[in-house]
């Protein structure tokens, strides 16, 4: 079994040369795989990414409960994330991504709920929203695509208000055993073929499980959390080590 690489500042997709570059090719990526994105998380994830988002909405209920509440899904793709924190939900929830193609599917669902979640097209690392706006501040498998880590958690921080959360789910990489062998090849040998197949966009597939493998363990996402000056930084690893829910608060 490959080492695990050390964590770079942000994502690198083949052929990115600056943070602008990744963020542009990452965009790309995104627009491209728009139409067949929701049926391959579903199908490739035997169906536990909607597991996962339901339980990340429960871990953060209390929030979720204040009618007061204000909340942003960032990196939201097609919105499944932020449809999990709205349902059963008193708090007002946005979402926002950078890519519009993702926005069009994530707008169309919302339209069938009567408009239930407003979603906005903007950039992670520059958000347009004023210091201390909101009280839970999510991504779930978006936060890893950033060009910057340490400046999309500083912007998270800085609009979340104090004693405010921020929640981040992402893929990890299981330990050493059958379990984490059998996992890493399907996840590097078997979902880029399949992804790739239906979406036709290979490349996408293929960056899917290099930048897991680039991105932070758990323990090292929680030391960067904790090192910005977020408190009460967790992990909760689930699914044999695959995904983990990250939470952290600012300081009052």
């Amino acid at each position: 079994m490959s080492q695990p690489t050390a964590p770079s500042k942000g994502t690198r997709p083949d052929g990115a040369t600056s943070e602008a570059d990744a963020s542009r090719k990452v965009r790309e990526m995104f627009t491209q795989i728009a139409p067949r994105y929701d049926l391959l998380n579903h199908l490739l994830s035997l169906q536990l990414d909607r597991v996962w988002r339901a339980k990340t909405a429960r871990k953060l209920k209390t929030i979720l409960d204040r009618p007061d509440a204000v909340v942003l899904d960032l990196c939201c793709g097609t919105g499944d994330l932020t449809f999990a924190l709205k349902k059963k939900s008193k708090a007002r929830v946005i979402g926002a991504d950078f890519a519009h193609t993702m926005l069009v599917r994530a707008n169309a669902k919302s339209a069938k709920m009567g408009g239930a979640v407003p979603f906005l097209e903007l950039d992670a690392l520059q958000l347009p929203f004023a210091d201390e706006s909101f009280d839970l501040v999510t991504a779930a498998f978006g936060f890893r695509n950033l060009a910057n880590y340490e400046a999309g958690l500083r912007e998270m921080k800085r609009i979340l208000k104090p004693a405010g959360t921020i929640g981040i789910l992402e893929f990890t990489e299981p330990p050493a055993g059958p379990f984490g062998d059998f996992y890493r090849w399907y996840f590097r040998k078997i979902l880029p073929k399949v992804g790739g197949a239906i979406s036709g966009d290979a490349a996408a597939y293929k960056y899917l499980p290099s930048s897991v493998a680039r991105f932070f363990r758990p323990e090292e996402l929680r030391e960067l959390m904790r090192s910005l000056g977020l408190q009460r930084v967790e992990a909760a690893v689930w699914t044999g080590g695959t995904v983990a829910l990250h939470t952290g608060i600012k300081g009052s």
